[in-house]
């Protein structure tokens, strides 16, 4: 497997809550990102993310910092409910999608995590940005990317 950064869009960016259980101290480099063909959903507490002739997802490129990649791939899966490609239990499916880094425009191939069809949408996301929402009170249980 090769070691590609992460595409986070939700809960794991900088400066929200699940960055900072899931990813402060194990990460080498973060740079803001951007999603193409791709549209954000609400979630119950969450995103969810999906392909989409048009739109895109804001969000941030993390890399993994040395030695980290192994385990932060295994918890991230974990908390994104991705048991393996094509599990009829995933919530998400990580796939490596082209992402746009912002500062330069360069594609750059990258691990992100898409709804299935168990995810059971909310309503579109406008701008494609999480943080740009109307913010309501976060579940007990938050996950995403």
């Amino acid at each position: 497997m090769s070691e590609l950064p992460f595409f986070v869009y939700g809960t794991l960016r900088p400066g929200a809550h699940n960055h900072d259980r899931f990813l402060r101290g194990r990460t080498a480099a973060e740079e803001p990102a951007r999603l193409p063909c791709a549209r954000l959903h609400d979630g119950p507490g969450h995103p969810y993310a999906v392909r989409a002739a048009d739109g895109e997802v804001v969000g941030d490129l993390v890399h993994a910092a040395p030695g980290a990649y192994a385990g932060l791939i295994a918890e991230l899966d974990r908390l994104e409910d991705y048991f393996g490609p094509g599990h009829p239990l995933n919530l998400y499916t990580r796939e490596t999608c082209e992402v746009v880094r912002v500062h330069d425009g360069a594609a750059v191939r990258a691990w992100v995590y898409l709804a299935t069809a168990r995810a059971g949408l909310g309503a579109p996301v406008a701008g494609g940005d999480w943080f740009s929402r109307p913010r309501r009170p976060v579940p007990d249980a938050p996950r995403t990317p």
